[in-house]
């Protein structure tokens, strides 16, 4: 199949790549007097070079020629570098590539061209880094590009085409499987008159993701402001990121009728969204944590031999029987089945209808997001419960701590009148520590120790009892006891016993 192609493509760029570090081992190094060598690294930039180094040494794995004069690149002039994988030559003079110029670095990974002077993008320019990742070309004078130039391009994941004079770019070049690890696409800051609606929309998601038309003398219409809106919608980082920098032109050839539609659609009020983009077909599905959800491929293809292929949020894609952690299936009729959906599972999946001829027929959008469940009434109602019997268990102990009522009757009743103390007073006061002010002459205070022995309290005869401190001190740390008295002058105690002298 054509996934299985591409795999093996990719494991013969790693196989060219170490077999390239085994063929240099005995060839001796040498470095140019006007670059820098490391280990792995030869920096030849801003020495005025009209040619490139005859003598290069073999083990760089990074060139950069950069800032120079270069005006031309030989056939074969990389033949002396066979581990090779970042090349840059921005700010030169190139104008055009010969034919065979990069024949012998199928192990190149990144190339910069950026900042020179190219007019054109020729079939041949390229077609033999078959391992090539990242291609930059921005800031040149190209003005076309042929539909193949990128055909053999397999491995691509990122293409820069900014700052350039492009008028058209062949969109229908990348539809398909022909370039599945492609990400980023920029053709901003262009001379794109018209942008193929049909074809832009034919994308896949992933590519589109990544495809950034901002700044581009386009005319307004519905159909663009249709397209980038929905872009918008689905929070695509090529609108989101630029989201001010996307503008049409009201009227032809009149730039300073440039309108930043996204942000000011008053002229876009007639146009209506519900037509949807040409040739997808976009759903939405909602699904649970931990449910599964079932999508059905509807690309309405009648080719009883199509199969189907879906791509991810994740860029992943998956064919029948589904992904390595058996979280996605696929089945024969293009079906994809989410299993126990997790958070990570929300977003928007594409269904590709392939022919036998692996050609793309039709592809189909769904958009799904997965929810948490929501609490039950049951759920509710206990959570309610629960609260209102905290706060009423806060409210008893802020009562019993801030509004505890008197114990002794009595006392609490006549708290506020003069006479004496009661029983329930003179019993308080007998437990306290702190001894009561002296009360007349009579009391005074003794050094020698005592030990006082309490019988229940007696009446007096005129039927008051008053407390008295016998201020004495019971031991050596001034310990004091009280002693309840009669109103009398008497010398006899209200106890029946006496004292104990020590």
């Amino acid at each position: 199949s054509t996934w299985l192609t591409l795999a093996a493509h990719k494991h013969n760029c790693k196989l060219s790549v170490q077999g390239n570090f085994l063929n240099t081992s005995a060839i001796p190094h040498r470095c140019p007097l006007v670059c820098i060598c490391t280990s792995d690294l030869l920096s030849c930039a801003k020495q005025g070079l009209q040619q490139v180094p005859i003598a290069l040494p073999p083990t760089a794995t990074t060139l950069d020629l950069s800032h120079n004069a270069l005006f031309q690149l030989h056939n074969h002039w990389l033949a002396a570098l066979p581990r090779l994988q970042a090349l840059h030559i921005s700010h030169n003079r190139i104008m055009d590539l010969s034919p065979q110029a990069f024949h012998n670095a199928t192990g190149l990974r990144h190339l910069d061209m950026s900042s020179n002077y190219l007019h054109a993008i020729k079939k041949y320019y390229f077609e033999a880094l078959v391992c090539l990742e990242e291609l930059l070309l921005y800031n040149n004078w190209i003005v076309q590009v042929d539909e193949q130039a990128f055909l053999r391009l397999s491995s691509l994941q990122k293409v820069y085409l900014s700052w350039n004079n492009l008028t058209q770019f062949p969109f229908s070049s990348m539809q398909g499987l022909s370039h599945p690890n492609l990400t980023t696409l920029d053709l901003s800051t262009n001379n794109l008159s018209r942008i193929p609606i049909k074809e832009v929309t034919a994308l896949p998601v992933y590519i589109r993701n990544g495809l950034y038309l901002h700044n581009n003398p386009v005319r307004c219409d519905c159909s663009l402001y249709q397209m980038f809106k929905q872009w918008q919608q689905r929070h695509l980082s090529s609108v989101q990121d630029f989201l001010e920098e996307h503008t049409c032109m009201a009227f032809d050839n009149m730039a300073r009728s440039l309108v930043r539609f996204l942000k000011y659609n008053k002229i876009f009020e007639n146009c209506s969204l519900s037509q949807g983009s040409p040739g997808t077909s976009d759903v939405h599905a909602t699904v649970l944590v931990g449910d599964t959800l079932l999508i059905n491929c509807n690309t309405s293809t009648h080719d009883t031999s199509a199969t189907y292929m879906w791509i991810s949020p994740r860029h992943e894609p998956i064919m029948h029987p589904g992904n390595g952690n058996h979280t996605l299936e696929v089945y024969q009729n293009g079906s994809l089945k989410i299993i126990a959906a997790k958070p990570w599972h929300s977003g928007v999946y594409v269904c590709m209808a392939i022919g036998k001829h692996h050609q793309l027929n039709k592809t189909h959008e769904v958009n799904v997001t997965i929810h948490y469940p929501m609490l039950d009434g049951e759920s509710f109602s206990t959570g309610l419960t629960t609260l209102l019997g905290c706060v009423v268990s806060l409210m008893l102990v802020l009562m019993y701590l801030y509004l505890t009522p008197c114990h002794c009757f009595q006392c609490c009743k006549k708290a506020t009148a003069p006479s004496p103390p009661q029983e329930c007073s003179a019993q308080s006061s007998i437990l306290s520590t702190t001894p009561p002010a002296p009360d007349g002459p009579s009391r005074k205070i003794s050094t020698s120790k005592h030990v006082v022995f309490l019988e229940p309290i007696k009446e007096a005869h005129n039927g008051k009892i008053r407390l008295a401190a016998k201020e004495d001190i019971t031991d050596t740390k001034n310990l004091k006891f009280l002693q309840l008295r009669s109103d009398s002058e008497s010398d006899s105690s209200i106890f029946s016993d006496t004292p104990i002298m020590s």
